[in-house]
């Protein structure tokens, strides 16, 4: 039992993916990469569920998933709550309809971006912010459920933007400050901090008690075309990549999340690396899921007895 209970702290931190939740078979799609060795998956979708079935959803990728002992940790929609075109109204529903059925596909966080008012400043979004999320922040709170948000800014600075306003913590500050809920927090990565050439450690270390979820995603800076081009310039300076392939320390993050008590799950956010994409995609996903056991610590191995 203590040799178990042992293992399992040792996947505290569990490695997997993220899935698409509209592609055309997700349970299928699951059920040939689970050999890989990928410990969770993330259920996620871009801007509204549409007319999937999600009971359905559920059953079938919990058939797959249960009998190998994997979790679905996280669902997520990644759209624009705030505002009130068709689709935005549409992003608001499956937010609520995520909240309702999270637990049949055994996860306990939704997530996604917060989304903003159109072309306004952050600090114009955060009345509007409260108003659309603390009555979700309820019902997720009556349901066991954790709203996270993830940072990526998606072209938004912090005077304007389409998407999300939780790219920063001066504005997780106002978030939090706006709606201090236990089950309110935040979807990190690296990636997005390097973009904007931030450095993530100080407030991965100041913020990691918010943090929910974990996307694996890193970013390579390409440091001399920024001396030469600088960061408006005609040359790409930064990469979205996969762990194992960026700058970041994977090793320290995992430390540093263990350190501040966090239990959950890194998943692999792939299909962005400029590299290892296409009929390489998964080549790197893998590399990446093997990359981060290690620097999780690799296979448990017993203390001597004596």
């Amino acid at each position: 039992m203590e040799k178990e209970k042992a293992m399992s702290d040792t996947q505290d931190i569990k490695i997997g993916t993220l899935v698409e939740g509209w592609g055309k078979d997700p349970a299928g799609y699951i059920k040939q990469i689970l050999p890989y060795g990928f410990e969770s998956f993330s259920i996620s979708f871009w801007q509204t569920i549409g007319t999937i079935d999600l009971e359905h959803l559920a059953h079938s990728i919990r058939e797959v998933v249960d009998s190998a002992g994997v979790s679905i940790i996280a669902l997520g929609i990644y759209g624009n709550p705030l505002e009130e075109t068709l689709m935005d109204l549409e992003t608001l529903s499956s937010w609520e309809r995520l909240i309702d059925n999270a637990h049949l596909f055994g996860a306990d966080i939704v997530s996604g971006f917060t989304g903003r008012l159109r072309g306004r400043p952050i600090d114009a979004s955060i009345p509007r912010f409260k108003t659309i999320f603390e009555p979700l922040v309820k019902r997720a709170a009556d349901r066991g459920v954790r709203l996270a948000f993830e940072n990526c800014s998606m072209g938004g600075t912090w005077q304007s933007g389409d998407w999300n306003i939780a790219h920063s913590p001066a504005a997780w500050e106002r978030m939090f400050d706006a709606l201090p809920a236990e089950n309110l927090g935040l979807e990190w990565e690296p990636c997005h901090q390097l973009v904007t050439l931030v450095d993530p450690f100080p407030q991965l270390r100041q913020w990691v008690k918010k943090i929910f979820h974990v996307h694996g995603k890193d970013c390579t800076i390409k440091w001399d075309v920024i001396k030469q081009y600088g960061i408006h310039g005609p040359v790409e300076y930064a990469f979205h990549r996969t762990p194992g392939f960026g700058d970041s320390n994977w090793t320290d993050i995992i430390s540093e999340l263990r350190q501040g008590g966090f239990v959950g799950a890194i998943d692999i956010e792939g299909w962005h690396d400029p590299i290892y994409r296409d009929a390489l995609e998964m080549t790197g996903q893998v590399h990446a899921l093997n990359y981060l056991k290690r620097c999780r610590g690799g296979d448990f191995v017993p203390n001597p007895t004596i």
